[in-house]
């Protein structure tokens, strides 16, 4: 453990480099699409003059993020957490070194062209390809592969929102599958060294500091957190929905996936000059959502427009988060409900909601409610962000199968269990306890054949079950080992076919394995 844990050290340190290099990344694009000139700070596009030529804007950056999936790595593809998932739950912990060059830049063309995405994604993408990398190159077991992916993931995360825990608890809730100090350790030490770093080389400020709040809130303030955590989730299924009914649309038709990014760039651009501020990261409406600056007609844009924008632009296959548009729908939402609910000090209902959609969406409620305490540093909330965020995460619950960050990977054909105690069977795959090395018999053999080879070496194996075979290796049977002794112990059927044999055995135990379409001839 205490080598990996001194990569994971390392690997934290750079992570936090590549979380800068990507913002750095990203200004540089918005700057050049939007307008047209060279700088790395990170601007918002809604204030661009292109007049019309906005919605061309997202449509060539959508190209060119399909042109690098097609011919780059169609990895790169998505919002970046299901393909870290994947890569640990079926691939070993291995990422392929390209994922880790490809992915940022396309990452940095999608949200630098107007995306309605957030960097988180393509950072935990990032980090942990580089941790992946790392492992291969030290020749690590796929388990310290796998520990060291997580930490770079997981040092991604706490660089750019300066959220050490949250990012060792989205660690732990979504990747990690497991609570053990072997791989615990090496991630939280990975996470607290990106953030240290971060202090440095971005600063020590909260990234969406909020006036204080009160310590307490009344009864009718209690009350009003299960409504927001009710309608937060309501909110988080139906983006669910959206996101992959736009998927499933985009599979429909009759082009290539490669060409589904420029659709979905027209979406988002349309979406821009309708409402300007749905554009891009969108750092600056959430700031001013915790400040209580917003009017009615930007949260509705926000409800209305941004969510399209994103579910239809994530359901084409581009580059890019999914946090950032979660928190900035989460906080319009609070926004609308602050009109009815009771005055607890500005921007708190955004606050809670933002918590809320968090563990509703991505079915983490303990990270949603960290996560926002440390964007803020408001700790007097910790109490309505967990009983929001829980009452929204048991929305989702009973209303969706699976969340938006594990229903890509269950389409794919992947169980996924996010549970610690659960059934061991759940959590095998087949071919981690069949007998794969397994004697079939021939159909032809005679009884007096088998009655010689059942006392070999091989046999010895006391295989209970065998699998009976044409002269393709088609199963076309199954005979119990009991039934064989029994028959060569009565000695009268040596000239027996077994293929007879089996044909006056019981029908239902055969049919039971019908599903079997050969098996190795001994």
């Amino acid at each position: 453990m205490i080598p990996i844990t001194l990569l994971a050290i390392g690997i934290g340190i750079f992570s936090a480099f590549i979380a800068l290099a990507l913002l750095r990344l990203i200004g540089i694009f918005t700057n050049l699409f939007f307008y047209q000139r060279w700088g790395t700070a990170l601007v918002s596009p809604a204030g661009n003059h292109l007049g019309w030529l906005e919605v061309i804007v997202p449509m060539v950056g959508g190209l060119i993020v399909g042109v690098m999936a097609r011919y780059g790595s169609e990895r790169i593809r998505g919002h970046g957490i299901p393909e870290a998932i994947e890569a640990i739950l079926l691939k070993g912990g291995k990422i392929e070194p390209r994922v880790a060059i490809l992915k940022p830049i396309s990452s940095a063309i999608s949200i630098g062209s107007g995306g309605p995405f957030g960097a988180e994604g393509p950072i935990i993408m990032t980090g942990g390809a580089f941790g992946s990398l790392i492992a291969q190159l030290f020749h690590l077991t796929s388990i310290g592969r796998r520990t060291l992916l997580v930490a770079g993931a997981a040092a991604g995360m706490s660089a750019t929102f300066a959220s050490p825990l949250a990012a060792v608890l989205l660690s732990v809730e979504l990747l990690l599958f497991e609570w053990k100090p072997r791989s615990l350790i090496p991630v939280a030490l990975a996470s607290a060294a990106a953030a240290a770093t971060r202090r440095y080389i971005i600063g020590m400020e909260p990234l969406f500091p909020t006036p204080p709040h009160a310590a307490f809130i009344g009864p009718a303030g209690l009350l009003g957190c299960v409504l927001v955590g009710i309608l937060a989730g309501a909110l988080s299924a139906l983006l669910t929905l959206a996101v992959y009914a736009a998927e499933d649309a985009f599979v429909k038709l009759p082009i290539h996936w490669m060409w589904w990014p420029i659709i979905g760039g027209f979406v988002v651009g349309v979406g821009g000059l309708i409402f300007p501020q749905a554009l891009g990261v969108g750092y600056d409406t959430i700031g001013s959502l915790l400040q209580g600056h917003v009017l009615l007609t930007t949260i509705a844009g926000i409800l209305l427009v941004k969510s399209v924008m994103w579910a239809v632009s994530l359901g084409s296959g581009t580059s890019g988060g999914v946090l950032a548009p979660l928190l900035m729908m989460g906080g319009a939402l609070g926004g609308l409900l602050s009109a009815f609910l009771p005055n607890e000090g500005m921007g708190f209902w955004p606050l809670i909601a933002m918590g809320a959609i968090l563990g509703g969406t991505m079915r983490s409620p303990l990270t949603g409610v960290v996560f926002a305490v440390e964007l803020t540093h408001d700790i007097n909330v910790i109490l309505p962000l967990l009983l929001a965020s829980v009452v929204a995460h048991g929305f989702t619950v009973l209303t969706l199968k699976r969340s938006i960050l594990t229903e890509k990977v269950a389409r794919r054909g992947y169980h996924l269990s996010r549970e610690y105690s659960v059934d061991p069977l759940e959590i095998l795959f087949v071919r981690e306890v069949m007998r794969s090395n397994i004697a079939a018999i021939p159909a032809d053999t005679t009884v007096a054949d088998l009655a010689k080879s059942l006392h070999d070496g091989q046999s010895r194996r006391r295989q209970q079950l065998y699998p009976v075979v044409d002269h393709e290796r088609k199963l076309v049977g199954v005979v119990p080992r009991h039934e064989l002794q029994h028959l060569i112990q009565q000695g009268n059927g040596h000239g027996f076919k077994l293929l007879r044999l089996n044909r006056l055995l019981d029908s239902g135990l055969a049919t039971s394995y019908r599903f079997a379409r050969s098996v190795r001839k001994p």
